[in-house]
């Protein structure tokens, strides 16, 4: 499977999947149409699905055109199909989605809106999962709760650590930023910073990154971290209240 990513609006990544034998090929998460439309034709393929990991309008506003332009499906949550532009197949825990001979599980991963999903293709090692995971960060709480969120994401980071987490947003520098703050001392995430600094003075995403990455440098993934919990005052207490403060603090910083 062939994975395009192309830059968005201001901070958002569009993904192009591309499974060759068949010809099938997955937007993920179009916030807009027209890029989309250029990639395709640049390069002769013919969009047959999206997949939407939730229905915020920077993820979601490019799909009745793409719909229109090119007769795709569009796949997403079945809690959300009167909140997603154009659903035709709703989707829930357990389901599968084929692009050819590559397929994706999908996993409710709620915390971020409360039907958020994630696309995990195992045989490439590649999880989509919208604004659940960022590159050192995680989403806001904006339908679903802390509790829901870690869950989600504790599920997620029992996935291989070589997956690698093609995230919806350019959000690594400030994200970083914030992670600083609550363990200084990590030298991980001291040399994660320094590369994702070169990598943007380069004009370079940060995205996709592997898990590998995140479960040694990113907070929301790390509240058993000693350093971290210290910093919280939080020294015995379940990972669960240690993830609701970091949200709380990130939300204000």
């Amino acid at each position: 499977m062939e994975i395009l990513q192309i830059p968005v609006l201001k901070d958002n990544y569009v993904y192009l999947l591309h499974e060759p034998a068949s010809g099938a090929t997955a937007a993920v998460d179009p916030a807009v149409a027209e890029p989309v439309l250029e990639a395709l034709a640049a390069r002769g393929w013919r969009l047959t699905h999206i997949l939407n990991t939730h229905p915020h309008g920077d993820h979601v506003d490019g799909n009745w055109t793409l719909k229109r332009e090119t007769g795709c499906r569009v796949l997403g949550a079945e809690q959300d199909r009167d909140r997603i532009p154009g659903l035709d197949v709703g989707l829930g825990e357990g389901d599968e989605v084929a692009l050819g001979a590559a397929r994706a599980q999908v996993l409710s991963v709620p915390g971020h809106t409360a039907g958020h999903l994630a696309y995990w293709f195992p045989e490439q090692a590649a999880l989509f999962p919208g604004d659940t995971l960022f590159a050192l960060g995680c989403g806001r709480l904006l339908g679903g709760t802390a509790e829901q969120l870690w869950q989600s994401l504790d599920r997620l980071r029992q996935l291989p650590p070589a997956t690698r987490i093609y995230c919806a947003h350019e959000y690594t520098q400030a994200n970083g930023r914030f992670a600083r703050t609550v363990e200084p001392d990590n030298p991980a995430l001291a040399a994660r910073l320094a590369q994702v600094d070169e990598l943007r003075r380069q004009g370079q995403p940060t995205v996709p990154s592997t898990l590998a990455e995140e479960l040694a440098t990113n907070p929301f993934l790390r509240p058993e971290s000693p350093e971290i919990r210290r910093r919280l005052g939080l020294e015995a207490a379940p990972p669960e209240v240690v993830f609701a403060a970091l949200r709380r603090r990130k939300d204000i910083f």
